[in-house]
């Protein structure tokens, strides 16, 4: 584990961010029941007494972490989520945001286990601003021409985001190299859109999706063997 020590704070912006990084450390390493406010200091190079001046309790300290993963999931995938509002579905790229998403897990697993979690133990999902956006999206297509009749938008939801949280860890993406990891989140990416394509979206409202997938994958080259 990096010893976030080295990197001790001065400042109490420096500080909070020192204590949500070896907060989500922690989270990614032993998962909720393994997060003390004095095991984080520790970590991050404080006393017990500033830790808690910035996070009453241990169930604040998870939340803001698990905020913190949150926002960042939604920037990488969606943008800006203070300019984005709520974008008509006739305006979103799917496979863009398809290739975003496999991308986003295969750089951060880590990340996406303490998110997965800490929405699993949410008893109000919709609170959390990217499951809100990731369902509420698919809700619009949904309910939009451009999608298959009856579409299960929670559920395809659930899928989408299991299968691409789950293939980083199948395929070990924590051992790969960069090139590696982008050709293993294509790979995840080209399937759900299949899946999407053959399942729930009409596929003449998508052409160039269609398109792509009726495609071969060009390999990508090998690593360099050291």
């Amino acid at each position: 584990m990096t010893d976030i020590r080295k990197r001790r704070a001065r400042d109490p912006v420096a500080t909070r961010e020192a204590i949500l990084e070896a907060a989500r450390a922690l989270l990614a390493k032993d998962g909720p029941d393994g997060v003390s406010l004095s095991e984080v200091a520790h970590l991050a190079g404080v006393n017990r007494g500033t830790a808690y001046q910035h996070f009453e309790t241990r169930e604040k300290l998870i939340e803001a972490t698990a905020d913190w993963v949150s926002e960042r999931m939604f920037r990488s995938v969606f943008g800006d989520p203070e300019t984005i509002g709520e974008r008509r579905v006739e305006e979103v790229d799917i496979a863009d945001t398809t290739d975003r998403l496999a991308q986003f897990a295969m750089d951060n697993p880590e990340l996406c286990r303490i998110w997965l979690l800490q929405l699993l133990a949410s008893p109000d999902p919709m609170s959390d601003p990217f499951w809100r956006e990731y369902e509420g999206s698919l809700q619009r297509f949904a309910n939009s021409d451009m999608a298959e009749d009856h579409v299960d938008a929670e559920v395809l939801s659930v899928l989408m985001l299991a299968g691409a949280f789950l293939w980083p860890i199948w395929a070990r993406s924590h051992a790969r190299e960069e090139g590696e990891r982008r050709a293993l989140g294509r790979r995840l990416a080209q399937e759900c859109l299949r899946l999407c394509m053959f399942g729930s979206m009409r596929s003449d409202k998508f052409p160039d999706i269609a398109e792509r997938l009726g495609r071969p994958l060009a390999p990508f080259p090998k690593a360099a063997q050291g």
